[in-house]
């Protein structure tokens, strides 16, 4: 059964945002609802001042704070792949996995919209749904959080389960640059440009993830919390130049 992992290479990320993008457009977000993010911060003081950036995706920890405070048990870690996904089904709104997230990587979308015009009033839905956009995608699975969600509910990065828990059995990395295996890459890791991320089963010995890990002493953002995300940074071979995403918070405030 496979573990799916993420690692993201630092130095050869170039802060772009096509996965930001590829990522609205595959799960139908709505605009300024990231799922996956990328967040810019500057390093150093005047005049030697540096411009950097952190891209941040739902990190699918081993040991989720976000499930263990749900009082539903909306959010769930599935236990086929890893994934951290939300039953929309069964959420009801209360925000207490957003407070326990310590990434900042879910939404609540019944408010103020972050990007003006409101564009759910130019697609209203009569479904009881957020909106209901003519690009939408075929997936909709309101069991897992994929789709366009109802009112009254949180939303996340699914790593593109949809198109992950289809991958053929026993394969160690999904890698776009294999035909048979790019469809079910994660829509960010598949448009990446510069071949900054990477997405493979962090259980297989065998895979580019677990190898890149070891070989560039991946790290994990605020490992301190005993989440034990399951996305990796790559930065130079050293983990202290992984930002912590207070200081990226502050930066941006």
């Amino acid at each position: 059964m496979a573990k799916w992992g993420m690692v993201i290479d630092l130095d050869t990320c170039t802060g772009c945002q096509a996965c930001t993008t590829a990522c609205a457009m595959e799960n139908s977000r709505l605009p300024g609802e990231n799922w996956q993010d990328v967040l810019f911060y500057h390093e150093g003081k005047y005049p030697n001042v540096q411009l950097k950036w952190l891209p941040r995706p739902c990190m699918h920890c081993e040991n989720p704070s976000c499930v263990s405070v749900c009082p539903t048990r909306a959010t769930y870690k599935d236990p086929e792949g890893g994934f951290v996904l939300i039953d929309w089904n069964r959420c009801i709104g209360c925000k207490y996995c957003q407070v326990a997230c310590p990434y900042g990587v879910r939404f609540y979308t019944d408010e103020k919209a972050v990007v003006q015009p409101d564009i759910r009033t130019v697609f209203p839905s009569e479904e009881g749904r957020q909106w209901d956009p003519p690009w939408k995608g075929p997936q909709d699975d309101p069991r897992r959080g994929i789709g366009i969600q109802p009112h009254g509910v949180v939303s996340k990065c699914t790593f593109c389960y949809h198109k992950v828990s289809q991958a053929p059995t026993g394969v160690p990395d999904l890698d776009e640059d294999i035909p048979e295996l790019k469809e079910y890459v994660p829509a960010c890791v598949r448009v990446c440009a510069p071949k900054a991320r990477f997405f493979g089963d962090l259980d297989h010995p065998e895979s580019r993830v677990n190898k890149l890990i070891a070989d560039h002493r991946g790290t994990r953002l605020k490992d301190e919390t005993g989440n034990k995300p399951q996305v990796y940074y790559l930065s130079g071979g050293a983990s202290a130049a992984v930002p912590s995403l207070r200081a990226v918070h502050q930066d941006k405030a």
